[in-house]
């Protein structure tokens, strides 16, 4: 008799638990899924509708808000800027996460705990603080209003989380795999390139995204080292909808929606395996 009232105590518990974790849940996706849908739906309202409706459904859709943002903002191009941006800065932190991070994995590199430490003090320090003697250098090198200098920024703001985030990814691989490959006359490059590299997609593929969201979303440095109109990255367009007093919220929700679409649809395509690569990585 004890038994089974245990038993039914066990079922009812685990029924309430899955209970409260399903309403945990739901209440994390409204938390979370709230603000996108608020902004979803101002930027189909005018900017008087915006002022006595902000959060609720629109009353008049205006679908004309994203012909217009498209055209104000110039989006056609600045997303375009922000693709060649974004791109480049991805490639870029996979060949030098990708090459420092083996050399710190899986080979005895002489002070590789200092070198730890100097991406731990590179990480915490805020870039923002030597923004000015950048700009002079960058000046002096005629690398200003140039997508390539505004890159290499993005290589050295992002490299040291990539590589710590890959270094842990790659500690996870046995050195059996490269040990082997080296008694079979591999060099470095052949076994990184060849064997260790191909083991630790899911890691690149995390890393590559955290540097592509950080690249795509970067405005300081992007106004402050391009000038050219036809240069610029889409996360500047937002300055396309603001007067001297007054700021068109209808079109800046619409140009909102615009650019965030891309990142959406790209992290849901690859969420399962950027998930997989943060877990599999977990800093070591």
């Amino acid at each position: 008799m004890k038994s089974h009232a245990k038993k039914w105590q066990q079922r009812v518990w685990g029924y309430s638990a899955g209970t409260i974790y399903y309403l945990l849940a739901i209440v994390l996706a409204v938390f979370s899924l709230g603000p996108v849908l608020v902004l979803l739906f101002n930027s189909l309202k005018s900017d008087s509708e915006l002022g006595s409706n902000p959060i609720g459904l629109p009353l008049q859709p205006l679908l004309s808000n994203y012909v217009n943002a498209w055209n104000q903002g110039n989006l056609g191009v600045t997303l375009l800027n922000s693709v060649i941006i974004t791109t480049g800065t991805i490639i870029g932190i996979w060949i030098i996460a990708g090459l420092a991070a083996y050399a710190l994995a899986h080979m005895d590199l002489p002070g590789g705990n200092a070198v730890l430490l100097y991406l731990v003090i590179c990480f915490a320090i805020p870039f923002q603080l030597f923004l000015v003697p950048l700009y002079f250098l960058w000046s002096s090198l005629n690398l200003t209003d140039n997508l390539l200098g505004l890159i290499i920024i993005y290589w050295a703001i992002n490299s040291p989380l990539a590589i710590m985030l890959l270094r842990s990814f790659l500690i996870s691989i046995p050195r059996d795999f490269s040990e082997a490959a080296r008694i079979d006359g591999a060099n470095e490059l052949q076994v990184a390139l060849h064997v260790v590299m191909p083991l630790s997609l899911p890691g690149f593929l995390t890393v590559g995204l955290v540097a592509g969201f950080a690249a795509w979303n970067e405005f300081i440095y992007a106004i402050t080292f391009i000038q050219d109109n036809s240069l610029l990255p889409v996360s500047t367009s937002f300055l396309s909808f603001q007067q001297s007093f007054h700021r068109y919220w209808g079109l800046t929700d619409a140009a909102g929606v615009i650019v965030m679409l891309p990142v959406i649809v790209l992290f849901l395509f690859l969420q399962r395996r950027f998930i997989e690569g943060l877990a599999a990585g977990g800093l070591k």
